[in-house]
């Protein structure tokens, strides 16, 4: 028997993938490439924006004439979207070959759930209280990277987000499960682990025994052996100097940070409930860099959020050009039923949203032309990661900072460290060749 998981959204979403496959596979199914081979097909869902929503449920629309031509498959949907108020009631009604609904927090009852499947049983179950974060069985899917939970859920409560009301509240991991699965990790051969979290320098505030983000990074930086450690995503307003010393203090830990902004404007970002200044994120910005030289640093940034004006937008894009982000993952207010944001008051046109999304691109282009031709003829320690499938024999990785490079190589370099030379850049794409390799 097959299974076949389409996933949507962010690295949270990809890693409760993983874990999906691994109780698929503990049922004796096996992955396949294609949802026509399978005999289970799996919808992970995201809802943080609702053109994602509106392609999910073409998707699984279109799962109807192959439950037609074969009844005996088995549809789940799950993740962020079948969380939201409503919608398991509307998959019910409306896509009633829908064997199973499972939310966010109740992973655990997939194997009950796809056994009564079997039996012609529909299984529906949203209940946020069930939580269920224990340990899985985890079918890792990107070696020689791996993805570690040390939190869940937030508490800030952003105006244009929905993930508190589909993820819930903040919950941490205990910091011994945290580490034995990052030693368990290290011991199997994975070479970069990246700690998932909504925020999570928040992290252990919530346990019996507090700890705190920083300690984690300590505890995790003095393991033996050669390996990376990242982490994402960090709040501006809770990124404390701790944490910044922690990054300096151990060469395994990445200096890489990714700090999402949304906006550069102080009105919007106090519309947003993001509680930081534009002056507050430029201090925390100086700070890093001073600890940090060599750092990158990431973001993500929206335009078009109810209200925004010209000067707005231009306050962003001061922003972007003063900070000098590596990287900026940019894209356009999308109203989520059920957050205050979506009944605010001047809600911005398509069209001003897409001319400036355009702008800020462009922007965030030149930022990083410029940072990629300051690196060529500089020589970079790369993680080979696996193949680009655009070009022949040609294997990618990440510096230290986060920045992907292109060379030359096979396949048998895969989880190795190499010295990379930086021959030619091209806006964001990297191209350099392998000087020496780890022994």
């Amino acid at each position: 028997m097959n299974y076949f998981i389409h996933t949507y959204g962010c690295q949270m979403n990809v890693h409760d993938s993983e874990k999906i496959a691994g109780i698929l596979e503990g049922l004796a199914y096996s992955a396949c490439d294609s949802v026509e081979k399978a005999d289970i097909v799996v919808f992970n869902t995201c809802c943080i924006r609702e053109t994602a929503e509106q392609k999910i449920y073409g998707h699984i629309g279109a799962l109807k004439k192959l439950k037609r031509n074969n009844p005996n498959l088995i549809a789940v949907v799950c993740g962020c979207m079948s969380q939201q108020e409503g919608v398991a009631d509307k998959i019910k009604s409306s896509y009633p070959y829908v064997d199973i609904v499972l939310g966010t927090t109740n992973l655990n009852l997939l194997e009950r759930a796809v056994v009564d499947a079997r039996k012609k049983k529909k299984y529906y179950n949203v209940d946020f209280l069930q939580y269920s974060e224990e340990d899985f069985n985890q079918t890792r899917t990107s070696f020689p990277n791996a993805w570690v939970n040390i939190n869940y859920g937030c508490n800030n409560f952003c105006t244009y987000c929905i993930v508190p009301y589909v993820r819930g509240r903040e919950r941490s991991r205990p910091m011994s499960d945290v580490l034995n699965e990052v030693k368990q990790l290290l011991r199997d051969g994975y070479k970069e682990v990246t700690l998932l979290g909504q925020n999570v320098n928040s992290y252990g505030h919530d346990l019996q025994e507090p700890v705190t983000f920083a300690m984690l990074l300590h505890e995790i930086g003095k393991l033996e052996g050669k390996f990376r450690l990242r982490f994402m995503t960090s709040h501006p307003k809770d990124l404390s100097q701790d944490v910044i010393d922690a990054i300096a203090a151990y060469p395994n830990i990445c200096d890489n940070i990714h700090l999402p902004v949304q906006s550069g404007s102080n009105e919007i970002l106090r519309k947003m409930n993001r509680r930081y200044t534009r002056e507050n994120y430029f201090e925390l910005i100086d700070k890093i860099r001073k600890s940090l030289p060599h750092v990158g640093i990431t973001t993500d940034i929206m335009v078009g959020f109810p209200g925004e004006t010209d000067d707005d937008f231009e306050d962003t894009l001061d922003l972007v050009r003063r900070v000098k982000y590596s990287s900026a993952f940019c894209f356009v207010y999308s109203r989520r039923k059920g957050t205050p944001a979506y009944s605010m008051d001047n809600q911005i046109p398509y069209a001003v949203k897409k001319e400036r999304i355009t702008r800020l691109l462009a922007c965030q282009n030149e930022v990083t032309k410029e940072i990629s031709k300051s690196m060529v003829g500089n020589t970079y320690e790369v993680l080979v990661e696996g193949a680009n499938f655009h070009y022949q024999n040609t294997m990618c990785g990440r510096t230290e900072s986060g920045r992907l490079v292109n060379f030359k190589c096979d396949e048998t370099y895969i989880g190795k460290f190499v010295s990379v030379l930086i021959e030619r850049a091209s806006s964001a794409t990297l191209w350099g060749r392998i000087v020496s390799e780890e022994k």
